[in-house]
């Protein structure tokens, strides 16, 4: 499985940006997707997660009532919409495939990762 993440670019505070990440690959559909962030100087981490069927989401609570994570499994698509964007949102966005059909918090069980989106928010 490949991914493609794009979508990143400059938004101003309070704005929306949607970053998608297109998947290669028949079995995209039976995997947990994630978006995880990394900032300057800090660690990666999730920012939001879909398990395969789309009935089941997480949402760091940073970014719990303004991100919207989805997904089109006939399209092999994943879609993080961004709304009321904080200058703290600012990095690079990954989006990142789990093999267990449901999705893991933590990093490390994610088995094929997108190349990353750079998000820059401007106060």
């Amino acid at each position: 499985v490949q991914l493609q993440a794009s979508g990143g670019g400059l938004g101003q505070a309070g704005g929306s940006l949607r970053l998608s990440c297109a998947a290669s690959g028949r079995t995209f559909s039976r995997y947990g997707m994630g978006w995880f962030r990394q900032a300057p100087g800090k660690e990666r981490a999730i920012v939001a997660a879909i398990a395969w069927s789309g009935g089941s989401t997480y949402y760091a609570d940073s970014v719990k009532g303004r991100f919207t994570i989805s997904r089109d499994n006939a399209k092999n698509m994943v879609y993080l919409q961004m709304n009321n964007l904080k200058p703290e949102d600012t990095a690079v966005y990954y989006c990142a495939a789990d093999t267990s059909g449901s999705y893991s918090l933590r990093l490390n069980e994610y088995t094929y990762w997108g190349q990353g989106t750079l998000v820059t928010v401007s106060s």
